[in-house]
Formats: structure tokens, sequence, C-alpha cells
């Protein structure tokens, strides 16, 4: 068993780290939802964006009720270039699939930092709230992929296809 003092600065860094990616998650929620074409998505995604606010607030309240020091609130130079290659990639694709290929890619990312975060030795009211909120994350990549994969099939269903025997009768 993790002593004391020891799980109550593990806590303090998890709750940091998972700050810090809800920052980015956030940004890039809003930053990928700005460029959708498809309205729902796009109501989904900024919807979203609030709710990982939500999520920060709920963490930084969790902290100042344990004494935690305060936790500075920004993003990761990753997250920045990573919501900038959306930011370029939705100027030069077409359709919502680039878009929600980047976003699966940052929904995975905040999945995995849940699921290490959620094992580590930490204070039992941090790991109910960060495993609660792990279930919603979860749940949210999940919705992302099959909107990215509904996505790729209406792309290959609306690409004209080109058979070799055509070519060779022009």
């Amino acid at each position: 068993m993790a002593h004391p003092f020891r799980r109550s600065a593990n806590t303090m860094l998890a709750v940091q780290a998972v700050i810090e990616i809800l920052i980015d998650s956030q940004e890039g929620l809003v930053t990928v939802g700005e460029r959708l074409r498809d309205p729902n998505l796009k109501r989904y995604f900024f919807a979203e964006s609030v709710r990982r606010a939500e999520f920060i607030g709920e963490l930084e309240a969790l902290a100042r009720d344990k004494g935690l020091p305060a936790i500075p609130e920004s993003g990761s130079a990753v997250a920045k270039v990573h919501r900038t290659w959306a930011r370029i990639k939705s100027a030069f694709a077409a359709g919502d699939h680039p878009l929600l290929v980047t976003a699966e890619h940052g929904e995975r990312a905040i999945a995995r930092v849940y699921d290490k975060i959620v094992k580590a030795h930490l204070q039992i009211s941090a790991r109910r709230l960060l495993a609660l909120q792990s279930k919603h994350i979860h749940n949210v990549h999940r919705y992302v992929k099959i909107a990215r994969d509904r996505a790729n099939a209406e792309r290959r269903r609306a690409r004209p296809v080109v058979h070799a025997g055509d070519a060779a009768a022009d």
C-alpha cells in the first residue's frame, strides 16, 4: 500500500496531467468542430468541448478540496502542433473524414492517458472521479471512430470509379 503522502503526490501529478490533456482535447474539439461540415457532428464536437471544460472544473474542485496546490492550466506543445495539422488538413481536404481521422487520434490519446492514470495509486475520491470521466472519454472515442468510418464510407461512395477498360475506350 502506498504511503498517504505518496498517494497525495501521485494524485496531484495525475490531476495535473489530466487537466493538461483535457485542455488540449477541449481546444482540439473546437478546432475540428469549427471545420466540420456535418451540422450534427459540429454540435456534438462543441458540446464535447463544453463537457471537457466541466471535467477540468471537477478536477480543479477536487484538487482544492484535497488541499492540493493550484494547477496551472496550459496545454501541451504537441497538441498545438496536432491542432495546427487539423487546420491545414481542413483547408485542403474535401469532406469531414480527414478531420475525423485527426479527432480520432486525439480521442485515442486522451483515452490512453485516462487508462494509465486510473490504474495509478491515487486517493479514492480522485480515482472515482477519473474513472467516471474515463468512461465518458471512451464513449466519445467510440463515437468519433464510428463517425470517421461512416464519413470514409460516404467518401468512397461519392468517388467515381474508373475502370481500366473505360480509360482505353476514350
